[in-house]
């Protein structure tokens, strides 16, 4: 198994390495590596410098507007970007409905959103999870009902990300209560500017409005934006969340947060020695170290098997679980490393002062919302709790 790139994937990492770096603007990627606040058109700003180049879906087919790219090639444009500070893909259209609608879609469901996705002139979210309805998914209670011509819908949704920016929403609704529960789950394509759409804020923790709920009531949703066929929506969900795993890993952010851990600990806080000076805080460091240069040899394995042409299994679950866990360590390191300076901070203010009073340097402001932040990312995308049960049942035969 050859784990280097071949000379053709170093010239291409060249020739990415050179379009990060002309097209990348240093305000936005100051932004991401101090862990600032983004806005939307941050976002935008970096999606729609890959759409002008071709690159917005490395991993669609050609025939649908992608580059057709293999897996290695996919790889080191994120990493890449990941480590010059490039804001993360909005995933819910490029990564997530986009290949449902081009593998299940309709003819006019390719023809109307697909260049919307890739332009970004459609931002998705995504209506799955509802209160009471989290990890047992299958449970949803939010119906739609076919009246004529379209669907009447009533619900809940809860935890739906950016969905205060959103144009669409794919969302599960349930169209029958026969037969087992995954059985009468359906997949709509819903305009969330539709009478009846109502996107409630809720504040996280960090003091952040990233995620919301998303009252739906009497919404009527064209017949035409059924995707697939109605009952089969739980396929469609599985087919997309095997997708969104794979990329939870996050290698290149991870490295590239490994280093800043180092140049804040290297610093001098509160008068005393630097922190990286401390032998047990070293070792910390190295453990996670360890297991990320650990994680990225695995990543690095799937990707030779890709190239042999095979299949991805229990690894999507092991790549998610182990990078999660590395994610999340490193934000504990963080904190760990400003001591008293990680005081959470005003949602508002970004500066060295919390309530008047200095409460340490401005780097160190932004590190308590980001601890909370990442308490999220071993629930999100299947908890690990479910993806150690499936490498019991895939690996272990259990």
């Amino acid at each position: 198994m050859d784990l280097d790139y071949t000379p053709e994937e170093i010239a291409f990492r060249d020739e990415v390495r050179a379009f990060v770096q002309a097209n990348l603007p240093h305000e936005v990627s100051r932004k991401v590596i101090e862990h600032k606040r983004l806005s939307k058109e941050d976002y935008l700003v970096w999606q729609k410098a890959l759409h002008r180049k071709g690159w917005a879906a490395p991993h669609w087919p050609v025939e649908y507007g992608g580059c057709g790219w293999n897996s290695v090639q996919c790889h080191i444009l994120e990493e890449e970007s990941a480590l010059a500070g490039a804001p993360r893909i909005i995933a819910f259209g490029l990564y997530m409905v986009g290949p449902v609608i081009y593998t299940f879609g309709t003819p006019w469901q390719k023809e109307h959103y697909l260049p919307k996705i890739l332009s970004s002139e459609d931002w998705w979210c995504q209506g799955y999870s509802e209160p009471g309805s989290g990890s047992d998914l299958a449970s949803l209670k939010t119906k739609a009902v076919r009246d004529g011509d379209h669907y009447i819908v009533n619900g809940q949704k809860t935890w739906t990300t950016l969905a205060q920016y959103a144009d669409m929403m794919f969302c599960l609704v349930r169209t029958s209560s026969e037969g087992k529960k995954q059985e009468g789950i359906s997949f709509l394509l819903i305009d969330m500017r539709s009478p009846g759409v109502e996107v409630r804020p809720i504040i996280t923790l960090d003091g952040e409005h990233e995620v919301n709920e998303v009252w739906l009531q009497d919404v009527k949703v064209p017949v035409e934006n059924l995707v697939g066929e109605e009952g089969r929506g739980w396929t469609y969900a599985k087919f997309l969340l095997s997708n969104e795993r794979t990329g939870i890993a996050g290698v290149a952010r991870s490295k590239r947060e490994l280093a800043y851990l180092k140049a804040i600990a290297a610093k001098e806080v509160a008068g005393g020695k630097p922190l990286i000076e401390n032998p047990r805080f070293r070792d910390k460091i190295t453990r996670v170290e360890i297991d990320l240069m650990a994680l990225e040899i695995t990543v690095l394995r799937v990707l030779a098997a890709d190239r042999q042409g095979k299949p991805l299994g229990p690894e999507a679950s092991i790549l998610k679980i182990k990078g999660t866990e590395i994610q999340q360590a490193l934000t504990e390191l963080e904190m760990e490393a400003v001591g008293p300076y990680a005081l959470p901070h005003l949602p508002a203010q970004w500066s060295d002062h919390w309530l008047g009073e200095r409460v340490g340097p401005e780097y160190a402001a932004p590190l308590a919302a980001q601890y909370f932040n990442y308490r999220k990312v071993s629930i999100y995308g299947g908890s690990n709790e479910i993806q150690r049960n499936i490498i019991a049942q895939q690996v272990l035969g259990l």
